[in-house]
C-alpha cells in the first residue's frame, strides 16, 4: 500500500488514528491487483501466453491468474496472435461487452501491427478495430515480456493513465549474453 498517497491524522489525541486518502487513488490501487483477463488467443503467441501461468513465471503474483471467459465478468482483454477480417467482428463484440473499466494489451507482432502478413485477410493491428493500452512486441514475446507488459499496465492502472504504451525491449543480462556469444561460437566452429 506504500504507492497508494495516504495521510494520517490522529484525532482527538488517543493513540487511534484513521487514514485518508482519494477514493479514486484508492480504487486504481485495488484495481491493480485484482486484474480478471480474457484471453482471445488465435495464434502461436497462444503458447507463449499460456505459459506464463506456469509455476516458473507465476501470474498469480500479479493478481492476474484468474482467466474470465465471459466478457463481462473480466476487465483486461488480451488479443494474442493474429486476427483476420473474419474475427474482428467478435473481437469488437467481446470488447464491447466488457463493463467499464477495461484494459486492453495486444500481444505480439501480429496483434500490434499485423505481424509478417501483409495481405487482404489480416488486420493491420487491433488498434484499428479497439483502443489498446499496451502493446508487447515480439514474435512471439517471451513470457518475461509478457509480465513486463502486465507491470507496465499496472502501473497505468495505478496512476489513472490512458495513453497507449508500448513495451520496450529491455537489455540482456551480462551471463545470458555471454551464454549466447558462446552458443554463437560452438555454431562457428561446425
Amino acid at each position: 500500500m506504500a504507492d497508494v498517497n495516504l495521510e494520517t491524522r490522529v484525532m482527538g489525541g488517543g493513540d487511534s488514528g484513521f487514514v485518508t486518502t482519494k477514493f479514486e487513488a484508492l480504487l486504481n490501487w485495488a484495481r491493480k491487483y485484482s486484474l480478471f483477463q480474457y484471453p482471445f488467443a488465435t495464434a502461436c503467441c497462444g503458447m507463449e501466453f499460456f505459459s506464463t501461468a506456469s509455476p516458473r513465471y507465476d501470474i498469480a503474483r500479479f493478481g492476474a491468474e484468474a482467466p474470465r471467459f465471459s466478457p463481462r465478468q473480466a476487465d483486461v482483454l488480451w488479443v494474442v496472435g493474429t486476427i483476420s477480417h473474419r474475427q474482428a467482428p467478435a473481437l469488437k463484440r467481446i470488447y464491447d461487452q466488457m463493463t467499464e473499466p477495461k484494459w486492453v494489451i495486444a500481444f505480439g507482432n501480429c496483434a500490434s501491427c499485423g505481424g509478417f502478413y501483409d495481405n487482404y485477410a489480416t488486420v493491420p493491428g487491433i488498434d484499428k478495430l479497439i483502443p489498446v493500452d499496451v502493446m508487447i512486441p515480439g514474435c512471439p514475446p517471451r513470457p518475461e515480456a509478457v509480465l513486463d507488459g502486465l507491470m507496465l499496465l499496472q502501473d497505468k492502472i495505478g496512476r489513472g493513465d490512458r495513453t497507449p504504451a508500448v513495451l520496450k525491449n529491455t537489455e540482456l543480462p551480462a551471463d545470458k549474453v555471454r551464454s549466447l556469444e558462446q552458443l554463437h561460437q560452438l555454431r562457428l566452429k561446425r
